[in-house]
């Protein structure tokens, strides 16, 4: 078994996440497990129920439950952090995902969906990121102006790249995509906010805990 998935088996059990043990705890976190690789909640379902009845319901509730338990990456010294945002959808409306990598370590460090993509947001976004940071590192950005207006009312040293170092976050996003085209990176009727975060909050814990094989 692979060694992350071991290790979050272990702190599950321990931390007792889930309060009913009528299903092996093993079988939860391989349905979630499916889904976050990309299977749908139904065909995860269907998979799984081949060994043991378990609804598409909840295993979509085990996989938000699954974040509670991934330990947020370490506030520490960072050379170089690449973030940008990418469009998605929530139903039939527009919405935006921001991100911030860590370059050297390729460590997830802070992802969120907003309604808008404003210098304001990316302040508010920007402000979120200085948390995992001890130093003050480079951040490497794209030439939109929003992040210049920000960036510097922070007062955070920066640089400008289409490609190089960036390439960091564009990786991700490529990841990211990759797994929502599966509902065509809009997310699920009657999704909110709330949801649509603890979806990828839940997305780049796992990332980070480096379950992808």
């Amino acid at each position: 078994m692979h060694p992350a998935i071991t290790q979050l088996i272990e702190e599950i059990k321990a931390k007792k996440l889930f309060r009913r043990n009528r299903k092996k705890v093993e079988l939860k976190i391989l349905s979630a497990l499916l889904y976050f690789y990309g299977l749908s909640l139904r065909k995860a379902s269907k998979f799984i129920s081949l060994f043991e009845k378990i609804s598409h319901e909840s295993i979509r509730i085990y996989y938000h439950r699954i974040k509670r338990i991934l330990k947020p990456p370490e506030k520490k010294k960072r050379r170089l952090i690449a973030i940008d945002e990418t469009k998605m959808k929530l139903e039939n409306k527009q919405i935006f995902v921001w991100s911030a990598i860590d370059v050297d370590t390729k460590e997830y460090l802070f992802i969120w969906a907003s309604e808008g993509r404003s210098s304001f947001h990316a302040y508010v976004f920007l402000k979120e990121v200085l948390g995992f940071y001890e130093n003050r590192p480079e951040i490497v950005v794209d030439r939109r102006f929003r992040y210049k207006l920000a960036l510097q009312r922070l007062g955070l040293k920066y640089k400008h790249e289409t490609f190089g170092e960036r390439n960091a976050v564009e990786g991700f996003f490529s990841l990211l995509k990759g797994r929502t085209k599966r509902f065509f990176n809009r997310f699920p009727f009657r999704s909110s906010f709330d949801s649509v975060q603890s979806w990828l909050e839940g997305f780049v814990g796992l990332y980070n805990l480096g379950v992808l094989i």
